[in-house]
């Protein structure tokens, strides 16, 4: 488990993630890498949460292995290499599903469980997009655009309830609360989408500075960490350093904040 966030503005779009990473032993690391840049020198970034790795490959080198293909770099697979002047971010999505499940997912004895979502801008385009690839067992649906150019806001993924607590004003089980309080079954969903629609916290605005967003995502991020650490009941999945990047259209990917290996910075 993790917690991932996104925030798309005008500008751009700031991802950010923790490092806490959780073997199926129970052991949890804390310098788990869960951003990545797919292309260097183009707006387009991945993070994810669920599975830390693809039987012995790590999610972070596998997503290393993707960005070379998608650059050219790979020889084997000349044909994956990103058209930097008419490439799209669906087609950046649907190359990952390719390579993580069909390559990778569907050669192994046993599946998974793993969310990849996909942040930046196809080219020529004014306006970032938000898409997701989500691989549960051994099945993966098409990728889907879950913001595209012209939706603006925050999204996170992993370790739900912090903040579906904090901007949804309900948390994971309020289902079952609603059923104790004698509201039927058939009617509680309608009451949660309801209170949603009356409680929500709008927290970025479209027009909001690039560095404010940032601010945002580092926010959202450390906030779960704390109520992981201090939630009694909740298994200490989700901590360690913050990591973020930031894509903007002219500037393109860059990392704000990453923890460092030894003293040198991971690319």
């Amino acid at each position: 488990m993790t917690i991932i966030v996104s925030v798309k503005i005008n500008d751009g779009v700031v991802m950010a993630a923790d490092s806490a990473g959780t073997m199926a032993s129970g052991q949890v690391y804390a310098h788990a890498n869960k951003i990545t840049n797919l292309y260097e020198g183009l707006p387009i970034g991945a993070m994810s949460t669920g599975a830390g790795g693809i039987a012995n490959e790590s999610v972070e080198t596998l997503l290393k292995d993707l960005r070379r293909r998608l650059a050219g770099l790979d020889p084997d697979h000349a044909d994956w290499r990103l058209d930097p002047a008419s490439y799209t971010l669906e087609e950046v999505a649907q190359r990952l599903r390719a390579f993580l499940f069909e390559e990778k997912v569907l050669a192994c004895a046993e599946g998974t469980a793993l969310q990849l979502r996909v942040c930046g801008y196809s080219a020529g385009r004014p306006l970032a997009e938000v898409w997701e690839v989500n691989i549960i067992d051994r099945a993966c649906p098409s990728p889907r655009c879950i913001m595209g150019e012209e939706g603006f806001g925050v999204l996170w993924d992993g370790q739900y309830e912090a903040l579906n607590r904090l901007i949804l004003g309900t948390g994971f089980e309020i289902g079952a609360a609603l059923a104790r309080h004698g509201i039927p079954k058939g009617q509680a969903s309608t009451l949660q989408a309801q209170l949603v629609g009356d409680l929500y916290a709008t927290l970025s605005a479209p027009a909001m500075p690039i560095q404010d967003a940032i601010d945002l995502a580092r926010y959202l991020v450390e906030t779960t960490i704390g109520f992981v650490r201090f939630a009694v009941f909740l298994p200490k999945s989700v901590g360690g350093a913050v990591q973020i990047a930031a894509i903007t259209k002219h500037e393109g990917f860059r990392w704000v904040q990453r923890p460092a290996l030894h003293g040198a910075e991971p690319r």
